[in-house]
């Protein structure tokens, strides 16, 4: 098996893969949960250092944009220049 990360010790990064196999499903689902509210905080604060005077409204909808593309996320959101503006 090759590695899956060049910066994880080998005995350890074959540890980490046996206990996913041996999490439940609930245990597996909850850690993808965390992974996708990390991803999002992460997002955020990128957004938030490229847009540093933008309001959320502003700032959730360019998340939006980001997650579902911006043809999408006009369809569910509304055109872009009316989030802009929201308080």
């Amino acid at each position: 098996m090759s590695a899956l990360s060049s910066d994880t010790h080998p005995k350890m990064e074959a540890l980490q893969i046996q206990l996913w196999r041996q999490a439940s499903p609930t245990r597996k689902m909850h850690m993808l949960a965390q992974l996708n509210a990390s991803a999002h905080t992460l997002a955020l604060m990128g957004l938030r250092s490229r847009f540093p005077n933008a309001n959320e409204a502003e700032l959730r909808r360019r998340l939006a944009d980001l997650l579902l593309g911006e043809e999408l996320a006009s369809k569910v959101y509304g055109v872009y220049g009316e989030m802009t503006h929201a308080k």
